[in-house]
Order: C-alpha cells, then structure tokens, then sequence
C-alpha cells in the first residue's frame, strides 16, 4: 500500500510533495510507534494469539476505508480526506497491534532446548516478509496504473485488493488454532514495571543515607515488590539501554525509498529490449536479495565463519551489519557524485544562469559588462555549451549586453533574477536588426525520468506540434513553445501542422533526465528541425546502485533477522512482545533522525550520504563498546530458578531460600559481545 501511498497523495487528494511527503513519514513513524500499544495488549490483557486477530480486524477495516475514500463518487474532496485519514489511522494502529506479536508468538511455539530451530524460523519469518515484499512491488502499481477505474488511475483497487488478501491471511491464521501453543497473559506489566520503577527511585533518593548500597538501583523496591519481576526490568532495561544506538541503522535503511530513489530518477533505466525499470522499482532488490542472502548466510558464511574458529555473537553480528550499511551509503555516494554531473545545479542567492543560442545566419561575440561569460565567439545555430554562472549585485540586475554581427554591435538591456536560468535567444527580425530574446529556463530533472522538450519556431506561420500525446504550439516568427516534459522513448512520427500544410520530423531518442530544443525552420523541400541538448541526459546506468543495494541487504541480514532473534532470546516470557515493540521502535526513531538531518542540514546530497555513512560508523563504535559489556543470559533459566525456589518452599527444604536474593549475576552466562 505505502509503495503507491505518496503517488495517491499528489494525483488523488492533489497535495503538494511536501504535505505529501509529511504525511507519508508521520503515517510511517506510527506504524513503528503503535506496535508498544499492541504488545501492551498481548502482555497485559488477550495474548498474543487474541491481539493477532483483533487488530488484524482493525487493519483490514483500515483498508476498506480507505479503499471507500478512493471512490471519486462517494462525497467530496474533505470527505475524501477524511476516509483517507481515518484509514491510515486504523491501518497504523492494526499493524501496531500485529508487527510486535507475531515474530514473538512464532517464538513462542519452540521450547527452549529448540535453539538453533528458533533460529531457522526468524530466518524464515523474515524471508516471508520479503517475499510479500517482492510481490507487493510489482502487483500493486499494476493495479494503480494499468488498470483503469472512474475514469483514471484505480486507487480503489490498489488498496482494496491487500485488504481481501488481508483477510484470507488471517483467515488461514485462524485455522491452525488448534495447533498452537499459547503463552496467557501475565496480567499488567506495564503497570507494575512502572510502579516498581518508582519506588526504587523514591526508596534511594530518600533512604540511601540510612541504609547500605545495593548493587543495583531497582533493587531499592525488594521491600515491596518481588525479585522475579525486578530481575525481568534489569533484564529488559539491560536490552533498551544496547537499543539506543540502533535507530541510525534505521535511519539508513530506510533511505531506500526515498533518497535512493530520487537518485534512480536521475539515472538511465533502460536495460535493453524493451525493458526499462521505474525508479521505485528498484527497491525490489532489497527484497530479492533477501530471498537469496538469507540461505546464503545461514548455510554458508556463518558455517565458513565458524569453521575459521571465530565467535560470530548476536551482537558481534549487528555490529557487522552497520558497518555494511554504511560501505552502502559509500557507494551510495560515489554514485551520487557522478549523477550529479549530469544536473544543472540551480544558482545560489547573487547569481543566475544563462546559456546563449545563436540564431543569426553568422557567428557572434556576446559581452556582459564587467564580466568574462561567453567571450567567445558563438557560431551559428551551434548547441550551448552549457549554462554559465552571472554574478549579480542584488535580488535581481539589468545587464546591457553587447552582441557583434558581422562587424556591428548591438546592445540589449536585459534584467536577471537570482537563483534563475536563462536563455538568451539571438536572432534577426530584419536585416541590420537583432534581437535578444531572454527566457528563464526549467531546469530541475523530472522525477520519473522523462525528458523536457520545447521548440522554436522559425517559419512565418504558426506551428501546432505533437509529440507522442502531448500537444506543443509554436508562433511564427521565433515563438517559443512552452517547456514540457514527455516520456522518454523514440519520437519518428511527430507531426508539425501549420493552417495549410502538415509536416513529419524525426526527433530520434529523447532520453532519460534530457532537455531539448527543436529548432524548426522553413526550407524550400520542406520543414527542417535542428535539436540542441540543453541539458545532458542521465548518462549513469542505474545498475551502478546495485552494490549499494548489495551491501544495505548483507547489513539488513546482519543486523535486522539477528536483532529479532536476540530481542526475544533475551526477553522475560512475560515481556517479550514488549521488548519486540521496543525493537520496532527504534524503526520509528530511524524515520525521525533522517527527518532531522535531511531537511534541517540543508547540504548537497552526496556530502549527507556521506554524513550518514560517518555517522554510522561512529555509532557501531559505541555500539561495539556497549556490547562488549553485555552478557547474554537465559531467560528460561529465571523461571528455572524461580520455579526451583518455590519447590523448596512447598517441602521446607530451606527456610534460608525464601530469602536468598538472585540476581543476574548468579545466572548462567554466555560469553560478552
């Protein structure tokens, strides 16, 4: 659904990129915030299995709403809004109550002598996302865009249709009641963990001078409540507290849909036969690569790993797997330098672009006062070399430039904006006359990759041009037709029709992220065009983002499917979905750091790559550090000595026991980092 969510926005609800852009990443940000409610309800009230189920209701009723606001027949625009809304609202707070207890209750079906196979299932988990992920990619802009509904693009449908397999999915879910094993809630943890909170900061702030230290902070609330559950809070703070650094890797990773992205639209995506890839296809690797990483890694690198006699530990993996994200964002920004060599940067405050077209019948000489631009000479109807940088005093200045034609100077008095492009057109209205006709350029790359075209009219009649299904009119007389963008492609057949006489050009190619100028002009066997290329066309291959994508999959492998597994390996029984939504969170607090430094840094694309990268880096440092202090321990190995405890209690063995403190550290322990 996200994958058409911002397309939906611009073209249905007619928001601007921004809004929309807002909007997507709020609604982004709550997906991976309400997962601490959902997992609050399995914990504390229906389980897990309930939760699954209820709020899969809600998501799928989410779908249909939205599907309903994506009728143009049902109300207004506000009414319009308003389901759109409301469905992103229910579809955020169903994923919510399903994203934190699914990988747990899945877990929860291995005993804990399963190890490895608890393993093999959060692989397989992972690589059914996706899968779903993969197919998404492809169906859902299909049934956007090829099919047609209401008289446009079938919005309608592109949501309707997951919410039908929605509930199918949970369908099959329901059926195999029988066959799980069901943890029951263990009542209002969070409730209880925050009491037993703060009572041990009161207990310390105001009895720490009458009574001796304790080795931990929390153990300040024994008087109160019970050891289990302050060792299940030491347990799970000792998690959160690795946590923190984890959202940077997020912040990375999520690039794909966005930064990355916007990079593909400025690349060549035509790879032969027919095939050319939209630039938000590409996310498709991650998931195809996933499919493909994941045996890899499970049934040869860590195997090979192992054999060389090297620990790979959880979070030896994860710190692994940073470092991978960020060699992408490496790359990521080695290809992003040599994008940007193909696009015309807009001007900074104090200055404007322009480029000169000679349309005289001989060369010129272009002077700006004060200024060395354009010294030489320009040969007739030859393509610009590019657009030049002019200085300008204020806001905006009048130039009173100078043109030599064939011995006799002319003088122009133009103004220029900052932060403009310009052409500046020169041609003869009559012999012994010149004109300079000065015309402020479109300069930003389309998007999706198309091509901007405009004409320039040199007959004496005016011209109605068409070019695939968009429609150009050029006035005679060195008219200029607006600029707009067409599908990249072949262009044999265009047809120029005057009021009394049709004419057929051969454009060629227009490419990928070009700009054109056709030149048309009268000849005594016909119409002739002459096309200049303003601005050069993307001439790096979009398979040059395939390494980035390469190594942001091998760091996803690392650090995501680990991260799972070592959130619920760590967790309490009754704290594991909690800790699940704690993971997911981080997610959300990813989305909000890339917010942060995106649009408040304010600096080229290629240097915030790099920033991110660095970052990164840094990040997986601290990390490291972290980890290397952290010992694992066995949860199911509390219950053993709780269980054990309340054994000796029930025969007397030892009055002793009944107050013998356990702690973490008299656990089972696995070697650090």
């Amino acid at each position: 659904m996200k994958a058409v969510l911002t397309l939906y926005f611009i073209h249905y609800l007619h928001w601007d990129k921004n809004l929309s852009t807002a909007v997507y990443h709020a609604f982004s940000s709550l997906c991976y915030f309400t997962p601490v409610l959902g997992a609050l309800i399995a914990d504390s009230w229906l389980g897990k299995f309930k939760t699954v189920i209820y709020l899969s209701i809600v998501y799928v009723i989410g779908h249909v709403v939205k599907s309903v606001g994506a009728i143009p027949d049902v109300g207004d625009s506000t009414v319009h809004v308003v389901l759109s809304m409301l469905g992103l609202v229910l579809i955020a707070f169903g994923t919510g109550g399903i994203k934190p207890c699914v990988a747990a209750f899945g877990g929860d079906q291995f005993d804990e002598e399963h190890t490895e196979e608890r393993r093999k299932f959060f692989s397989i988990f992972y690589m059914s996302i996706n899968a779903g992920s993969v197919l998404s990619t492809i169906v859902t802009p299909i049934l956007r865009g090829d099919v047609k509904c209401f008289g446009g693009d079938c919005y309608a449908l592109a949501f309707g249709v997951p919410a039908a397999l929605m509930v199918i999915a949970l369908v099959v879910f329901i059926a195999g009641n029988g066959l799980y094993k069901k943890s029951p809630p263990e009542g209002n943890v969070l409730v209880c963990v925050c009491k037993c909170i703060g009572f041990a900061i009161r207990n310390r702030w105001t009895n720490s001078k009458k009574r001796p230290k304790r080795s931990h902070w929390l153990d300040w609330a024994e008087e109160k409540y019970p050891k289990r559950l302050i060792q299940e809070i030491q347990m799970v703070f000792r998690v959160l507290v690795l946590y923190i650094p984890l959202p940077m890797f997020w912040a990375l990773f999520d690039q794909q849909g966005s930064r990355w992205t916007l990079q593909a639209t400025r690349m060549n995506m035509d790879f032969g036969g027919g095939f050319i890839l939209k630039p938000d296809q590409m996310q498709m690797l991650n998931a195809l690569l996933i499919l493909v990483f994941i045996p890899i890694f499970d049934m040869g690198i860590y195997p090979l790993i192992r054999l060389c006699r090297i620990k790979l530990t959880p979070l030896r993996k994860m710190a692994a797997g940073m470092i991978l994200a960020a060699l992408a964002f490496c790359a990521a920004t080695v290809v992003e330098i040599n994008v940007i060599k193909s696009v015309v940067e807009p001007p900074p405050a104090k200055e404007s672009l322009v480029q000169v077209y000679n349309l005289m019948d001989s060369e010129v000489t272009v002077q700006f006062p004060g200024q060395t631009v354009l010294s030489d000479p320009l040969k007739s109807y030859e393509d610009p070399s590019g657009y030049t940088s002019l200085p300008l005093t204020g806001e905006s200045q009048l130039y009173t430039v100078t043109v030599t034609h064939n011995g006799a100077e002319y003088q122009c008095g133009l103004t220029f904006t900052e932060q403009t492009a310009y052409s500046l057109f020169l041609h003869t209205a009559q012999p012994g006359d010149t004109v300079c006709k000065l015309v402020k350029d479109h300069i930003t790359k389309s998007e999706t990759g198309a091509a901007y075209l405009r004409f320039i009219n040199t007959h004496t009649k005016n011209i109605n041009i068409t070019v695939g299904t968009d429609e150009f009119y050029a006035a005679a007389n060195y008219g200029i037709s607006q600029n707009i963008s067409v599908p990249r492609g072949e262009y044999n057949g265009v047809v120029c029709e005057t009021n009394s006489d049709q004419y057929h050009i051969d454009l060629g190619l227009l490419d990928f992220g070009a700009f054109y100028t056709v030149i048309l002009s009268k000849e005594s066997n016909g119409l002739t065009f002459k096309k200049m290329e303003d601005i050069q066309a993307n001439d790096i291959h979009i398979a040059w983002q395939v390494p980035q994508y390469v190594f942001i999959t091998a760091g996803e492998v690392m650090f995501s499917i680990t991260g799972l597994e070592f959130s619920y390996s760590q967790a309490p029984a009754s704290m594991k979905s909690v800790l699940q939504a704690g993971w997911l969170m981080t997610v959300a607090f990813g989305n909000v750091i890339v917010l942060i430094v995106a649009e408040g840094a304010g600096m080229e694309q290629w240097t915030e790559f790099l920033l991110f990268a660095g970052l990164l880096v840094a990040v997986s440092i601290i990390f490291s550090i972290m980890a290397y202090f952290y010992t694992y321990v066995d949860p199911d190995q509390l219950d053993k000595i709780f269980r054990e405890d309340t054994d000796d209690e029930k025969v007397g063995s030892s009055d002793s026991k009944k107050n013998e403190a356990v702690s973490l550290n008299d656990m089972p322990k696995q070697t650090k980092m």
